[in-house]
């Protein structure tokens, strides 16, 4: 039988895949301290040799260190995934990337999703709400059509229409990200998210440090009808 690994054997393998370059960059990018600086590309053989450990991807988003709180959510067995799991990750997240990302695929992942999202995107903190609307984009991803409430899709369009500009500029960021993810996953609703992004016109963005700009929701989605890929659904959030 293989040893378990655990979580401190873990972190020490992390903190030789890091470099200061890499770390230079995810700071650029808003990551706080304590981060190692580990590329994705090199979670991803560890990802693949744990597949998905329940209470080892808990221990390692507690270390509180970036990287291991990325791989965290990348090894994480989401049919297992509480509530209180995914209310205390998203509390405890201590970066845009981990909020849109990590905690948004897991909990989308999980059977919690939908009613989580929803009560985030009512949340005051900007960081809990920019979760739950990049967790509705995972869940229109992934999910069948006939498992989404499209009535209800079509009211969270109008609500991003009437309040972006009012937004967080984090909240802002997510916002824009779900009007997407529906456009691209949801055809029947492509038209009426290209309609709703034509009456929102310009939102204001705050990239940082970086080089960012907010994906502009039209012409994704008119990249993604060139390739005949409105509707095709992925197999999974994480990446």
């Amino acid at each position: 039988m293989a040893k378990t690994e655990t979580a401190q054997e873990i972190v020490a393998e992390l903190k030789a895949l890091g470099s200061e370059s890499t770390k230079k960059t995810l700071l650029n990018h808003g990551i706080k301290e304590p981060v190692l600086g580990v590329k994705i590309a090199d979670l991803k053989p560890i990802q693949k040799r744990i597949k998905r450990n329940y209470q080892l991807a808990l221990e390692l988003y507690d270390t509180g260190i970036y990287d291991a709180m990325y791989l965290a959510g990348l090894i994480a067995d989401d049919a297992k995934m509480t509530q209180s799991n995914l209310q205390h990750w998203v509390e405890n997240a201590t970066s845009e990337s981990l909020c849109g990302y990590t905690v948004a695929w897991v909990a989308a992942e999980s059977s919690h999703g939908r009613e989580m999202a929803r009560a985030w995107i009512d949340s005051s903190s900007e960081s809990i709400a920019a979760t739950g609307w990049s967790t509705l984009g995972s869940l229109v991803s992934i999910k069948s059509d006939s498992d989404l409430d499209l009535t209800e899709l079509k009211q969270l369009l109008g609500r991003v229409e009437a309040t972006i500009h009012d937004q967080p500029n984090r909240v802002r960021h997510a916002m824009n990200g779900f009007l997407i993810a529906v456009g691209c996953y949801v055809a029947p609703l492509t038209e009426l998210v290209v309609q709703t992004a034509m009456n929102i016109d310009k939102v204001a963005f705050d990239p940082g440090k970086t080089a960012c700009k907010l994906p502009s929701v039209i012409e994704y989605i008119q990249k993604v009808q060139k390739r005949g890929a409105i509707g095709k659904k992925r197999k999974t959030a994480k990446c």
